[in-house]
């Protein structure tokens, strides 16, 4: 999917944020299609419309742009230093404990969108004492994969939210018939036998479906017809009366229940009528007694549903909070995407390193806390935003950073000879200011082999004076490198290159864009296991197993 306007407008003001309300084209451009692969093949276009942009955001006074940048992308003012001290509002209404709920669907395991709303109810529960369930909604049984009834509690354990029980709808279809025949009995749910078009048409023109006024005799009967399998998909439906001039189409009538013919993974062909998720939400938010619900602002409509069932039944009514949806940018999501690319071998399974999963997250090395940090100083706002990785990011660094080993790591490596005589000793602490991680020293004696990255490489003028990281100063010749001196008065005038000694392993890492980078490996990272910081690379979570990293940043 390309980028409108709008969507690039908001990376050049992100960019020109964090460069004094000046935007950077080349940065902007890289960005945009690293983020949007497609837009590559209309480079010029693109390009074009950044150039344009950019002149525009850098013509105006900085102070403005700022300004602009914080109304259009609010998470840019969250600062890391500060996230601790952010507090979630205060819920209303709390008289003693609360009781909150996660209600996702095992559709598949919870990706980085997920943890917010797990969060936030979390904190909650932990804030004011109480009760966090978890409801695992089932009812669609043509939308389950199986593995995400267990999937989905360790997600949350590895978040650290505690779940105090877990609810499975498909578990309480007895419930869900009982209330629907109460609605029944109380004219204010009827069995609708209209074509779905054709029931869609009236519901657009504010018109009452002629089944509307069955009497409830006849509807009960109808109903438990359909429960029994006497109706094939498609050809009846149970509705809940609501107002038909109702300014939105789709909060008039809603179907409550449909008749589902795809077997269900747990209860198999046990049931033929399923509720729909409003009326299925509403009867278990009223049975678990909860008192508040924090979700998306893209459930406002739901709400004013699930409402009228709580109005018939005299139920009271949790307090409700909506927050603004985030936009997770280069991320993928969507379950239905994974699936099928997991079918067709496009990806490894859940935790491939190119999906935006929590199984994916814990494989790269965040750490559970960052998300915790960061939602909570994002809080609940009502308006939407984007993700920052940038500052999520740099959360997650401040919390790995103190354990991280620094490794030597050289991509696509060129074995080069140091020549000129000198016996060679590099020792180097493996944390800067962690001495608890001690020290590597590498003796590698006269003329040594050494492995340095090749983009290096290729930038070195020959005779050109060059540092090699904890090593020594050397100058390219002809043929190869000449040991120069080890003298660090003029570091911040020469390149300094990392480099690995002769003995290094081979060693790949995968990174999240299905890139792949191979490359040597110091000998005495041998061992070494978890989130390491590759010295001039990025942060990489070893798995000695299986002899590769993940990318993390």
């Amino acid at each position: 999917m390309l980028p409108d306007e709008s969507e690039i407008r908001k990376i050049v003001l992100r960019n020109a944020y964090l460069h004094d309300g000046k935007a950077d084209l080349g940065s902007v451009i890289n960005k945009i299609m690293g983020q949007y692969p497609e837009a590559r093949s209309k480079g010029k276009e693109i390009s074009a419309l950044v150039s344009s942009l950019v002149r525009d955001v850098n013509s105006t006074d900085p102070k403005k742009v700022i300004e602009e940048a914080l109304s259009e992308l609010p998470e840019l003012g969250v600062k890391v230093k500060n996230v601790q001290e952010h507090r979630l509002p205060d819920l209303s209404g709390v008289t003693g404990e609360v009781r909150m709920r996660l209600a996702p669907s095992p559709s598949g395991p919870l990706h980085v969108g997920h943890s917010r709303m797990a969060i936030l109810n979390d904190e909650y529960v932990r804030r004011y004492g109480g009760k966090l369930f978890l409801r695992i909604e089932d009812t669609n049984p043509a939308n389950i994969d199986l593995d995400a009834y267990h999937l989905i509690p360790e997600d949350l354990e590895w978040l650290e939210v505690k779940v105090h029980e877990i609810v499975v709808q498909s578990k309480r279809m007895s419930v869900y018939y009982k209330e629907a025949k109460k609605l029944i009995e109380r004219g204010s749910m009827y069995i609708c036998e209209c074509d779905q078009p054709v029931f869609k048409n009236y519901k657009l023109h504010s018109e009452a479906c002629p089944h509307r006024d069955r009497s409830p005799e006849e509807n009960l009967d109808k109903f438990e017809k359909m429960i029994s399998g006497g109706f094939s998909k498609g050809t009846v439906s149970a509705v809940v009366k609501t107002d038909l001039n109702h300014p939105n189409p789709s909060i008039r009538d809603w179907i409550a229940f449909r008749v589902k013919e795809e077997t269900h993974p747990l209860t198999g062909k046990t049931y033929f009528a399923y509720p729909m998720m409003n009326f299925s939400v509403a009867v278990d938010d009223h049975y678990l007694d909860l008192t508040h619900v924090i979700r998306g602002k893209d459930n406002l409509s739901n709400t004013e549903k699930q409402s009228y069932v709580f109005q018939y039944m005299g139920w009271k009514k949790p307090h409700y909070y909506h927050y603004g949806l985030v936009h997770i940018p280069g991320t993928i999501l969507k379950t239905s995407i994974i699936k099928k690319g997991i079918r067709d071998g496009t990806y490894s399974g859940w935790s491939d390193i190119r999906l935006g999963t929590l199984l994916t997250m814990k494989r790269r090395g965040y750490r559970p806390e960052t998300f915790r940090k960061y939602w909570v100083a994002s809080g609940m706002r009502e308006i939407d935003s984007e993700f920052s990785w940038e500052i999520f990011n740099s959360i997650n660094r401040e919390i790995i950073d103190p354990g991280a080993r620094r490794l030597w790591f050289v991509p696509n490596p060129v074995q080069l000879k140091i020549e000129g005589g000198i016996d060679l000793k590099s020792s180097a602490p493996f944390h800067p200011g962690n001495p608890a991680l001690g020290d590597r020293t590498y003796n590698l004696g006269s003329d040594p082999d050494i492995f340095i990255p090749e983009k290096d490489w290729a930038y070195i003028q020959e005779n050109e004076r060059f540092r090699l990281k904890d090593l020594c100063n050397v100058i390219r010749t002809h043929t190869g490198i000449r040991y120069s001196d080890n003298s660090h008065d003029d570091l911040k005038k020469v390149k300094i290159v990392q480099w690995s000694p002769s003995g290094s392993s081979d060693f790949k890492v995968e990174k999240p864009d299905g890139a792949v980078d191979t490359g040597k490996i110091e000998p005495l990272f041998s061992g070494v296991k978890g989130v390491s910081q590759f010295e001039r690379y990025g942060y990489v979570n070893i798995d000695p197993e299986k002899n590769v990293g993940y990318f993390l940043h």
